[in-house]
């Protein structure tokens, strides 16, 4: 069964702050074992200000690949890129502008030409199958998806792919797989908003279906971590940070 630690945050700053230093944490840990780490940031808005937090981390940030854990199939500069999300983020000063950025390829011809290519790079930078990445952010959505897995549609069932494509509010998607998601090395969930609060109980109910939640799929080997606002963790059991 997995387990979940829920953390809840007293304002935006603190919960912007202790995400940073978790995947800075990670980071550390992970560069004292191996030459290089490899990570899988998430999008939205929730994450943005954690993320130009860690740009100012000095960590030795060449050795870092990041990677997205998913992307809706639209140019880099369209305002709801999520590659344009980092590069306006963790990306665009600091020492975290020496990160070693891989998006996902939405110039190519198709989603699915976009997903075999990425998954080819995550093998490469990675190994393992499925490849094993040191951290993952993951968001959660009001449905109970996370990553571009939606509930009722085929990308969550993909058991023998590690990237794949997907369909979401109406933009087809590139997503990484829960598998891939699973084989992480720590994985972080990052909630925020009383829209989320439903949502959030269902992710930590163990009677839940995977089918309602894809969230549910999420089930590394070690502890999930939960970091979330006052807002989404309401009536909770939770440690709560300043």
């Amino acid at each position: 069964m997995t387990r979940y630690r829920l953390i809840v945050a007293s304002e935006p700053e603190a919960l912007a702050r202790h995400a940073a230093e978790q995947v800075a944490l990670s980071l550390d840990l992970a560069l004292a074992e191996r030459e290089r780490a490899q990570i899988a940031l998430a999008g939205g808005t929730t994450p943005r200000q954690a993320y130009a937090l860690l740009a100012e981390e000095h960590l030795p940030w060449e050795r870092v690949d990041v990677f997205l854990g998913d992307e809706r199939w639209v140019s880099p500069e369209d305002p709801s890129s999520n590659a344009r999300l980092l590069r306006e983020s963790l990306l665009a000063q600091g020492p975290g502008r020496q990160a070693c950025f891989h998006p996902v390829p939405t110039d190519l011809a198709s989603p699915e030409l976009g997903a075999e290519q990425y998954s080819a790079l995550l093998v490469q930078l990675c190994g393992g199958e499925p490849p094993s990445l040191d951290f993952v952010l993951l968001g959660l959505g009001e449905d109970g998806h996370t990553a571009s897995l939606f509930p009722g549609t085929a990308a969550p069932l993909v058991r023998d792919r590690w990237v794949t494509t997907g369909e979401g509010k109406g933009l087809p998607r590139v997503t990484l797989t829960a598998p891939v998601l699973c084989a992480a090395r720590k994985v972080m969930f990052l909630v925020s908003g009383a829209g989320k609060r439903q949502a959030l109980g269902r992710l930590l109910d163990a009677q839940e279906s995977w089918e309602r939640t894809p969230a549910r799929l999420v089930r590394p080997r070690t502890e999930v971590l939960i970091l979330a606002d006052h807002e989404a963790a309401a009536g909770f059991p939770s440690q709560v940070i300043a």
